[in-house]
């Protein structure tokens, strides 16, 4: 019995999908994606609502979007973002760890006598953070986990796509506000590991999301603290922070700090031999069996 060999793809679709292209037009569009939403949420600026539900509805075309591209190039499921009942578990256990991550920093703080609370906000101050927590959670993680990590690793092997992606997402962060250098490593080695170790281990985007999020929202939210140099809104928690600045990260926020680095770094380790000993490290395209 002899077999009928497949049809080779179109030569348009064929240049499509090689990875340096397809970086180019997936990242591209996410890039501009998350920034249309920052954009929209500063034309609402003042109705908290308005801008949530913004937020809310711009996620949801970029999971549409996203998913697009992918099933027109790549030609294949989304798997990455499989739903029921995967993105309840993995989304809650990112959303718990995340913010017992922050959590635990600012108890070693408090111990120490750095991180002082000396009073409490309405409760209402919890809702403003929502939204940039959200918008930042969705949108960073389709562009340098779905899209820069998935693609680079494809290609290169997960240990390469891991130093790219982490530093990439490092590097980006310098064009926040009062940004440092010192800042950016930081969140490239603590931030990067962690939530590239995520998505080796589950092969999906829903854990990082739901770290990305936690870390954001319980850092401002909660504690008032300065989210990666941006500027620090009010939260709940009203504080007084005194301290150097490698236990409290400055005017960059925790993330800066090695305390922060300590427990986040640590994790992200954990997550990645969990995900070695699970057979998800993917090698580099030259060390791949011929078919």
């Amino acid at each position: 019995m002899t077999e009928t060999a497949s049809p080779s793809p179109a030569i348009w679709l064929r240049i499509l999908q090689y990875p340096l292209v397809r970086l180019a037009i997936f990242g591209t569009i996410m890039f501009y994606m998350l920034g249309f939403s920052n954009n929209f949420m500063g034309q609402a600026a003042g109705d908290r609502l308005l801008q949530l539900a913004i937020v809310i509805g711009w996620s949801a075309a970029g999971f549409a979007v996203y998913s697009w591209l992918v099933r027109l190039i790549e030609r294949r499921p989304v798997s990455e973002l499989a739903l029921l009942p995967v993105t309840v578990r993995e989304l809650g256990i990112g959303l718990v760890i995340g913010a017992g991550l922050y959590t635990a920093s600012v108890l070693v703080l408090m111990i120490l006598d750095i991180y002082k609370i000396v009073g409490f906000n309405s409760i209402s101050y919890l809702l403003p953070a929502v939204v940039m927590a959200l918008s930042a959670a969705v949108f960073e993680e389709l562009l340098f986990r779905g899209v820069l990590f998935r693609i680079v690793e494809e290609w290169l092997g997960s240990w390469v796509s891991l130093f790219v992606s982490s530093a990439v997402f490092g590097l980006v962060h310098l064009m926040n506000p009062a940004a440092t250098m010192t800042g950016a490593i930081f969140i490239a080695v603590e931030a990067g590991i962690l939530l590239g170790a995520a998505y080796m281990l589950t092969r999906r985007l829903w854990m990082s999301i739901g770290f990305h999020f936690a870390w954001n929202y319980t850092q401002s939210a909660i504690f008032s603290g300065i989210v990666s140099g941006s500027d620090a809104d009010p939260g709940l928690i009203k504080p007084v922070i005194d301290g150097p600045v490698l236990l409290t990260g400055g005017q960059f926020g925790l993330e800066a700090s090695v305390v922060a680095a300590f427990f986040c770094t640590s994790t992200g380790i954990i997550l990645t031999i969990l995900a070695v000993r699970r057979g998800h490290v993917v090698p580099p395209f030259w060390k791949r069996p011929q078919a």
